[in-house]
């Protein structure tokens, strides 16, 4: 009989940047995925935001997450077949952790300031697509908004002569006064 042990894995995921405003939905994707494949996790932490050597599905930026589990080794190759389905994943690296200890990954958690972050992210997107709808827009205005169309008037004189003799009319009581 033979009894698997249970190893330490550093899991490094890239997160393109459109999808890291929704950093709260990745977060569920990823602990599904995690749970899925019977993975402890140890800690999980945000690595960096930044621009990456090369475009990846045409995105420039990258969020980098940083984790590290506990599991069986058997469960390794189904963890990484589902993380390249994802859509939500760009890409992912796993690595056996054997250069340290479970209570020196535990020192790298950093899940609560991670779900601060996914909040705010999420507020900045929702107030966002209020103002992209209540900002004015160049061109002409939406069908909804239209103006009606001008009814053709059919008077013989214009305007412009009454409105005259309504200003001198006012001017000559403003100097009686």
């Amino acid at each position: 009989m033979t009894t698997a042990t249970s190893n330490l894995y550093e899991i490094m995921f890239l997160i393109g940047q459109g999808t890291a405003a929704r950093l709260a939905e990745v977060l569920d994707h990823i602990n599904t995925l995690f749970e899925r494949s019977e993975f402890e996790v140890v800690a999980m932490q945000k690595w960096d935001e930044r621009r990456m050597a090369y475009e990846i599905d045409k995105q420039k930026r990258g969020v980098y997450l940083l984790s590290y589990v506990q599991t069986e080794p058997g469960n390794i190759a189904s963890f990484e077949r589902d993380c390249n389905l994802s859509e939500e994943i760009m890409r992912v690296i796993v690595l056996r952790a054997d250069h340290m200890t479970v209570e020196e990954a535990q020192a790298f958690d950093q899940r609560d300031e991670l779900a601060v972050e996914a909040k705010l992210r999420a507020d900045t997107a929702r107030e966002e697509a209020e103002q992209s709808k209540t900002s004015a827009t160049l061109g002409a205005p939406p069908k909804e908004e239209a103006a009606p169309a001008p009814v053709a008037e059919e008077a013989s004189e214009p305007a412009e002569p009454a409105t005259a003799e309504a200003e001198a009319g006012e001017t000559a009581e403003e100097t009686s006064a």
